[in-house]
């Protein structure tokens, strides 16, 4: 088989209607996560908010963070009718995403000018309902198809999500540009936008309802087992006995199967997890504020993210999708991680040299495909390293460790800009992702030796 004929062959793995399926289950994934943060950090900045208070207000995107909390929960317990009728994930899927809509439209019909806390329990509900949408995406699509799957799974996945977020970034901020009959801060403007975002998800409530619930393991075995071990051995009441073999499963199974699995190599695992994206999310949050202390107008940033952004982002995607079929899952989370490093070095540039469209088109364009490479390669890679038998909970345990840390950092972003400024800030943001591909390196030879 020749070269070209190899490369084609990789591609045509995208026509599988399961890799489709992730497509759009990634859109709805992407849509509401920028609604809470940059997106929303522009309309805060324009509404008059300090820095400081917004890089604070990102903590809420926190809820990414610490969902493996509840993501036991949502990986074992049914829903009343709902999961009798679309089964456990499809139910859950449906109930995250109709919070996700009715939260969103509670912020749209907010002022934050006015009443900032109310305004911030909207964004927290949206934040949450994401999240718990997240633990069930993520075990559906484990769940769906085998590893062979993943790699282009991933990559169709990270497409409509990288789409999902240009729709919710650029997106509602042309909607914005488009509703406002100045310049200035209008409040109408942005609910217009917030309203339109929400009728986006429609998206991922139809993909709910045409897809399959997929065959995910049977565990009722495993806990009647369980159950009767502690009522023959420990003598307990059987109440007791049922809720601590379902804890055993749910919560302390998943976790211990991860360290017996990679046993002293675990931590430098979860170490690389825990900071991967550290540089790309802790610049993020300044980035539309950026913009907007720069003299760029929302007119002007979504035109070229909605040119050149969803250019990139479909690039970066698949060709993070195609490189993983070919080489090995650490080499592209180098080449990821490296690229988000040299985009935060040209954000300093440009603060640097000042408003600039030409710089802008490429910063935004290495900004999209960066992230769709490096993104697409931690999904696949921490997708290899989830039991298909804990599929929701471990997923779920190892997306948090990627947001907690880089997300507690990313809140002190705004009073560093204002201590030091933006070139300084970017600097440090692209420097503190040089230790990552340090990490990398090690791992690399350690796993793959």
């Amino acid at each position: 088989m020749s070269s070209s004929e190899s490369w084609l062959q990789s591609c045509k793995i995208y026509l599988e209607k399961r890799v489709a399926i992730l497509f759009f289950f990634g859109f709805s994934a992407g849509l509401p996560i920028l609604l809470v943060f940059s997106t929303l950090s522009f309309w805060l900045r324009e509404a008059g908010v300090s820095r400081a208070s917004i890089g604070f207000f990102s903590w809420i995107a926190l809820a990414y963070a610490f969902k493996w909390i509840w993501s036991p929960f949502v990986d074992r317990l049914s829903i009343p009718i709902l999961t009798r009728w679309l089964g456990r994930r499809r139910a859950w899927l449906l109930l995250s995403q109709i919070s996700i809509i009715l939260a969103l439209i509670g912020m749209a019909s907010s002022d934050p000018q006015q009443n900032l806390t109310l305004f911030a329990v909207f964004a927290l509900i949206v934040a949450y309902s994401s999240a718990t949408q997240d633990i069930v995406i993520d075990a559906f699509r484990i769940e769906s198809a085998p590893e062979k799957f993943q790699a282009a799974m991933a990559a169709a996945y990270m497409t409509g999500y990288r789409l999902a977020m240009i729709m919710a970034g650029a997106g509602s901020l042309a909607i914005a540009a488009w509703a406002s009959s100045s310049d200035a801060y209008q409040l109408s403007a942005w609910s217009m936008s917030y309203f339109v975002m929400a009728a986006c998800m429609g998206v991922g409530i139809i993909t709910t309802f045409v897809c399959h619930e997929p065959a995910y393991h049977d565990q009722q075995t495993a806990v009647k087992n369980k159950i009767q071990s502690k009522l023959e051995h420990q003598h307990l009441p059987q109440t007791i006995a049922r809720f601590l073999a379902w804890l055993d499963i749910a919560v302390i199974a998943p976790f211990a199967d991860f360290f017996n699995r990679y046993g002293k190599h675990a931590l430098l695992i979860l170490l690389l997890i825990g900071t991967y994206r550290i540089s790309d999310i802790v610049m993020g949050i300044m980035a539309n504020p950026f913009y907007v202390d720069m003299g760029y107008t929302k007119g002007e940033v979504a035109a070229i993210s909605k040119v050149f952004g969803v250019v990139m982002t479909l690039l970066g995607a698949g060709l993070g999708g195609v490189l993983l079929t070919r080489y090995s899952t650490y080499s592209i989370l180098f080449l990821g991680a490296l690229l988000v490093v040299i985009t935060n070095l040209i954000f300093a540039v440009l603060a640097f040299v000042g408003k600039d469209l030409v710089l802008l088109t490429v910063i935004i364009s290495m900004d999209n495909i960066s992230a769709g490479i490096a993104t697409t390669a931690f999904i696949t890679y921490i997708s290899k390293l989830t039991n298909i038998e804990f599929s929701a909970t471990q997923y779920a345990l190892f997306s948090s460790m990627m947001l907690l840390f880089p997300k507690f950092i990313a809140g002190f972003s705004g009073v560093y800009v204002d201590s030091f400024g933006y070139v300084n800030f970017f600097v440090g943001s692209a420097l503190i992702g040089v230790p990552v591909l340090g990490l990398i390196v090690v791992l690399k030879k350690i796993i793959e030796e």
